[in-house]
């Protein structure tokens, strides 16, 4: 990240911190009730815990005038935390990774939907709740990383079904089940061979794992880099955040590492989602639209590209260098909704299957 950039994180942070009295490591803490947030103010739960994040959140007031009000926290957590206060919540925009906890907020009833011509014509309709309760604002994609010492890149899995394969016994690497970027790619995997294939699938993975599943995304680059294994998957995001890393040590781990965007021959790779949504009770909804709208103009796309190594959700906005490198890929283009929705039913298979 540019200096420029640095030096506008911090005072965005700053501005932020003096504003709405949130420290670092407060977490969740008191809000303004919905009696007290008028004029222009936006509260925002956020999921996203990244540091670029700040400058986005800046230009955005720096733009509308309109003052951001932040809680951050895990995903889980916030959602319980919208269901608890019910329609004193003073939540506008809820931000979560992955569709599955976006849809969960919506299954509980907890979002409302947006009629915007802006929103509709910049989100993809698979990248989007189909009723409009949510809206993907960036996107990883799935994909298949190999060590590149090891394996040959023509003899690389190129399908999520060749993870299946007896021939990668003891070779393969991936977190555990319990995490929600597997359940949904499973639930993908649901959707696209149903149950029954489906399970025999996440059977022969588990038979495949190297070691338990155990660590982030990252622990398993680092572990097929490392030799402990030949294969792993994980989404974009951690692997380009290695090959952007100031840290000598971790561009090494990346430069081991092939990838393989799966199922490019048939439906395309599995891509997830960081989502927005208006609160089903957000004091502030002209804020609140006007804010999702942003996310996805050009400049704010361009953050997640250059600032946090996501895809835009937007096409034919820039993608920093490293994304570049990976190549153009065929993405599913299934709902993201449907692999959500899916998501209870993925973990139950993947448990069955012996894969924790």
């Amino acid at each position: 990240m540019t200096d420029t950039h640095s030096h506008l994180e911090a005072e965005v942070k700053r501005r932020i911190l003096m504003t709405t009295g949130l420290s670092a490591g407060l977490g969740l803490m008191l809000m303004p009730r919905r009696s007290q947030a008028q004029g222009a103010t936006l509260n925002l739960y956020s999921a996203r815990h990244y540091n670029t994040d700040e400058a986005l959140y800046g230009n955005f007031a720096d733009l509308t005038g309109i003052k951001i009000n932040r809680i951050d926290a895990e995903p889980d957590p916030l959602v319980e935390r919208l269901k608890a206060e019910g329609d004193r919540s003073p939540c506008d925009v809820l931000i979560t990774t992955d569709a599955g906890r976006i849809e969960r907020a919506r299954q509980l009833g907890l979002l409302q939907p947006v009629s915007s011509a802006v929103l509709a014509k910049a989100v993809p309709a698979h990248l989007r709740d189909p009723d409009n309760n949510w809206f993907g604002v960036s996107k990883r994609a799935r994909v298949i990383l190999f060590n590149k010492a090891k394996v040959a890149a023509s003899a690389a899995p190129q399908n999520y079904e060749d993870l299946a394969d007896p021939k990668w016994k003891g070779k393969i690497l991936i977190r555990s089940s319990g995490h929600i970027y597997n359940q949904s790619l499973v639930g993908s995997l649901l959707a696209a061979l149903g149950p029954e294939k489906t399970e025999a699938w996440a059977k022969g993975v588990a038979g495949n794992l190297a070691r338990p599943p155990r660590g982030g995304d990252t622990d398993q680059i680092k572990g097929v880099a490392a030799g402990e294994a030949e294969i792993c998957i994980v989404n974009t995001y951690y692997y380009v955040t290695l090959m952007r890393s100031k840290k000598a040590e971790d561009r090494e781990v990346a430069a081991k590492v092939g990838l393989v965007f799966p199922n490019q021959s048939n439906r395309g790779t599995h891509v997830n989602i960081s989502g927005g949504a208006v609160a089903k009770h957000a004091p502030n909804r002209e804020a609140a639209v006007k804010f999702l709208e942003y996310l996805v103009s050009p400049p704010a796309q361009k953050y997640f590209a250059e600032g946090n190594s996501e895809y835009p959700v937007v096409a034919g906005v820039e993608l920093s260098a490293e994304l570049k490198s990976l190549g153009t890929f065929k993405e599913d283009q299934l709902n993201a909704r449907v692999y959500a929705q899916n998501n209870a039913e993925a973990l139950k298979i993947m448990d069955r299957a012996g894969w924790k």
